[in-house]
């Protein structure tokens, strides 16, 4: 089993910038890829970003594209997310998850491909 957990949400500007973190602890040995998503008040989960240990890959939900970016540091079992240029509609409860499976780039933004959860961090973004 692995746990995930994340850190670094908060309160900022329109254009600010922010980094959530992600530790994953646990056996990390069989993750291989891991991902951010996003939950709006009242909104459903989406993809935000993800990074695929094998290979270094990564991809982006359309909506982040050139503002954030994913990265990973493998042998401290960390995954960050760089956002910057941040807007109001960007304002979300931010998950990270992990997933033992190999997955294909085309499946790496798939919700259900993800098996373990954290609790999520508050990123709120007011003037």
């Amino acid at each position: 089993q692995v746990h995930v957990e994340e850190s670094g949400g908060g309160l900022v500007r329109p254009g600010g910038s922010l980094r959530l973190s992600c530790a994953a602890s646990g056996r990390t040995s069989t993750t291989y890829t891991m991902g951010w998503f996003r939950q709006a008040a009242g909104k459903e989960r989406e993809f935000v970003a993800a990074f695929r240990s094998s290979g270094g890959n990564t991809i982006y939900a359309d909506s982040v594209k050139g503002r954030f970016t994913v990265s990973a540091d493998k042998p401290k079992n960390m995954l960050y997310l760089q956002m910057s240029s941040l807007k109001p509609e960007d304002a979300a409860v931010y998950y990270c998850a992990s997933t033992s499976r190999r997955l294909i780039i085309s499946a790496m933004g798939m919700i259900a491909m993800y098996d373990n959860w954290g609790q999520g961090t508050q990123v709120t973004v007011s003037s």
